[in-house]
């Protein structure tokens, strides 16, 4: 209802100053109403407004000078492209297309792998048909047939392959049993070989379904934590995959979303003035499985609006968590308590001022991580910025050099780096103190002066030291005497 700053400034500049006979003409009548309340100015719409837009629209570059019909195109395409990535999600960690597409992808494989498992049952079965009331699952029955082969080829030996595969040692000696007394036909080994390549695709395809359910789950904890804490991962993701996005989930009223899934029943009791239904997709949810058959429409009511709310807190909360899903999924089971038992649950206000002050303790503490991330990933950068710039400057060094490398210039370094070879020489290895001390002897003799008291020192050391060398070597003569007159009294 407010007008713009910036068409309000427009309007003030184009408009005349006399503004009572003006009429404008405007595309939108609330656009038309906020004018007319902020300027007083009149405003008309309709299918003649529309006209005289779409003209102005296709003949605005030759109305408007320094305007091209290129440069228009140009602002209409950036005006196309910024509508659309206004529309697109940027956040990678909270994309729920491919919440949609893995659950789709789930479905499919599970109608896959059933029609598969079928095909190897019946092509199998010639051969070997009491194997099919031994092991009824699907996923099961292709490991075993792929292990087992030619039936007549089984023994005792084969028995520790069959009990890993089946998990029960009376299952693998009843399949051994029954290899041995079965009325299956023979087959030949072309038959055997296209059988068992078959139940290896199969048993690839069962074994990447349990992937891509791990996948799934994964990304509902990104995207959906609550939702997928209050009713499970499968049934969430059919619910956000069948209201097209989590936006559109969280838009829907709890009634819609009780039967979200059961439309077709719902129009059919709209038709016939029967009972519409009470759960669509939720039905798949263990509370609604567990409740009695009086209360089930109560807790599918119930659980929709818990599912409801779930939503919309992962949909516009910042930092999703799973706290606000655990507290709705206590209320959820306490209800169910007070339908079978009659003991009162919790209200409402007191389970959500809890999940508050926990799931603020939980997003100070992740905030606090991604802080700690970042810091990491700048330091990293930093030095992987620095580590580049003194490669550069090397390269230029290096360069630099080679582009200087003519033979007087080559000689001029060499040079260079012998005068700065020499000095670092020089510097880390000072001259000896004699030299400087027999210099300053040989000025003093020279001059007839008395020696100083460090020369005296000097000068004495070295006597002292052949004193002290010659008293050692009496000293081990001594000793070598006292030893060798000991061992001839011995």
């Amino acid at each position: 209802g407010v007008l713009h700053e910036d068409l309000r400034l427009l309007l003030d500049t184009a408009l005349p100053p006399k503004r009572k006979k003006v009429v404008l003409g405007v595309g939108d009548a609330k656009m038309g109403a906020a004018v007319l309340e902020e300027l007083g100015v009149q405003c008309q719409t309709g299918g003649v407004v529309a006209e005289l837009m779409r003209g102005i629209r296709l003949h605005f570059p030759a109305l408007v000078r320094g305007l091209t019909a290129q440069s228009a195109a140009k602002a209409q395409l950036g005006l196309g492209h910024s509508y659309s990535r206004a529309k697109v999600k940027f956040n990678v960690h909270r994309v729920d297309n491919m919440i949609i597409q893995s659950i789709s992808l789930l479905d499919q494989l599970d109608k896959d792998i059933n029609t598969f498992s079928m095909r190897v049952r019946s092509w199998y079965g010639y051969h070997f048909p009491e194997l099919i009331k031994i092991i009824p699952e699907n996923s099961m029955y292709c490991q075993v047939a792929k292990f087992i082969g030619n039936r007549r080829e089984l023994s005792e030996e084969s028995l520790e392959g069959l009990e890993e595969i089946v998990m029960d040692s009376a299952k693998a000696q009843a399949i051994l049993d029954a290899s041995r007394s079965s009325m299956g036909m023979d087959i030949s080994p072309l038959d055997l070989i296209n059988i068992e390549s078959f139940s290896r695709r199969v048993i690839s395809l069962s074994e990447y379904r349990k992937g891509l359910q791990e996948y799934l789950r994964s990304k509902m904890s990104q995207v959906a934590p609550s939702l997928s804490a209050l009713i499970g991962e499968v049934v969430g993701a059919r619910l956000i995959s069948h209201a097209g996005s989590l936006t559109n989930l969280a838009k829907y009223p709890a009634s819609t979303v009780q039967i979200l899934g059961a439309e077709k029943a719902l129009f059919r009791a709209l038709k016939t003035r029967g009972n519409t239904p009470k759960y669509g997709l939720i039905f798949h949810s263990t509370f609604i499985g567990r409740a009695a058959a009086k209360n089930k429409g109560r807790i599918s009511r119930y659980l929709a609006n818990k599912c409801t709310i779930a939503s919309r807190i992962d949909c516009f909360s910042e930092v999703p968590t799973s706290v606000f899903g655990d507290k709705l999924r206590e209320q959820v089971e306490e209800r169910l308590a007070f339908y079978e038992t009659g003991e009162p649950p919790r209200k409402n206000l007191e389970v959500m001022k809890e999940a508050v002050v926990e799931a603020n303790e939980v997003v100070a503490e992740v905030k606090r991580r991604q802080e700690k991330k970042e810091k990491k990933k700048k330091k990293r950068e930093k030095r992987r910025l620095e580590a580049l710039a003194a490669a550069a400057e090397e390269a230029a060094e290096n360069s630099v050099m080679e582009t200087e490398g003519s033979p007087q210039n080559d000689v001029g370094a060499k040079k260079k780096k012998k005068k700065k070879k020499q000095q670092q020489q020089e510097e880390l290895e000072p001259e000896p103190e004699e030299n400087g001390l027999e210099e300053e002897e040989e000025e003093e003799e020279e001059e007839g002066a008395p020696l100083s008291k460090k020369k005296r020192k000097l000068m004495v050391e070295p006597e002292q030291e052949q004193e002290e060398e010659e008293e050692k070597k009496k000293k081990k003569k001594k000793k070598k005497k006292a030893v060798a007159q000991d061992s001839e009294e011995d």
